[in-house]
């Protein structure tokens, strides 16, 4: 009976011991730059710093808050960051401007993009045609590749279109503006200014890239290949742990941009869970049909010199 004790004390000792080696192991730092600030369509990425499953798979993860612009392509290709958050048609581009150290998506956040363009309920529009054939304004920056491809379906609009400029005042100020924006937020912020919004996904109309894309050059996946890995679990935990439970995370994000309040957020998280979660799909998955259907558009649009390798585009460790 002694002995027995003395035996499981010293296997209880051991695994304690491992467990404090692993943990005491020293951190392998990371940089992860977004391409925006901290919001709902970043938040797993913040739940995996909050609960510790970062340190938990041996990383050290930085997160860079991003902005208007931020050129997260550019950053990796320079090698100014690890990791970054891209869309993939931005993949596709940099990759037939620059064929060196070829940048490639990882893991995709969105399914289903969330780009919208947002209009007041009393224009009664039933299309996004309608929208763009109408007398009014809408604000979009007629230089993004879904905007290009909307002229090329629709035909040149008729309706005035603007450099868009951010926020929703001209649309609370004004029934014949419409605008760009994402299905999480410029909505949001128009309701709550007393508007009465209707919304048209891009994605409808035909043109769906991989969006919220976490990307890494080629060298960073030939020298870093645990390191991207372990990255990957993180990131799919996290996202998991977000879907489940999103309003710690909402909570810590709102401190960091103040630009919307916890409620917004909360409900931010719960509009955009469908076009993160897809049944029969792995959370982060992206498929070669999707990557070829996108570059086969921008190569149609004039926007690449020639359609690139599906295999070249993406990875999926």
């Amino acid at each position: 009976m002694t002995i027995v004790l003395k035996l499981k004390s010293l296997f209880a000792l051991l695994i304690l011991t491992s467990s404090f080696a692993a943990y005491s192991q020293p951190l392998t730092k990371v940089s992860l730059a977004l391409n925006w600030k901290a919001e709902p369509e970043f938040g797993g990425f913040y739940t995996a710093a909050l609960l510790g499953i970062y340190k938990k798979h041996g990383l050290d993860v930085t997160i860079l808050e991003g902005g208007s612009g931020t050129p997260t392509v550019q950053m990796l290709a320079n090698g100014k960051v690890d990791y970054a958050i891209v869309s993939a048609d931005e993949i596709i581009i940099s990759q037939d401007r620059n064929a060196k150290n070829k940048v490639k998506g990882l893991f995709a956040v969105y399914q289903t993009s969330p780009y919208i363009v947002m209009t007041h309920v009393e224009r009664n529009f039933k299309s996004l045609q309608e929208v763009l054939s109408s007398e009014g304004i809408l604000s979009m920056q007629s230089g993004l590749p879904y905007y290009q491809f909307l002229v090329k379906k629709h035909g040149k609009p008729k309706v005035k279109v603007v450099p868009y400029t951010g926020g929703v005042a001209n649309f609370l100020n004004d029934k014949t503006f419409s605008q760009q924006g994402f299905i999480t937020t410029e909505p949001l912020s128009a309701e709550k200014g007393g508007a009465k919004v209707k919304t048209f996904l891009i994605a409808d109309e035909g043109f769906n890239p991989y969006l919220v894309v976490l990307s890494a050059t080629e060298d960073t996946l030939k020298n870093k290949p645990e390191v991207t890995k372990k990255l990957l679990l993180a990131i799919r935990e996290g996202w998991q742990a977000y879907l489940k439970d999103p309003v710690a995370t909402n909570k810590h994000m709102v401190l960091l941009n103040k630009a919307f309040d916890l409620e917004t957020f909360n409900k931010a998280a719960d509009i955009q869970k469908p076009l993160i979660e897809v049944k029969g799909t792995e959370l982060g998955s992206m498929s070669k049909a999707r990557w070829e259907t996108l570059s086969t558009q921008l190569k149609d649009l004039g926007l690449i010199k020639k359609i690139p390798a599906s295999v070249d585009l993406y990875s999926l460790l």
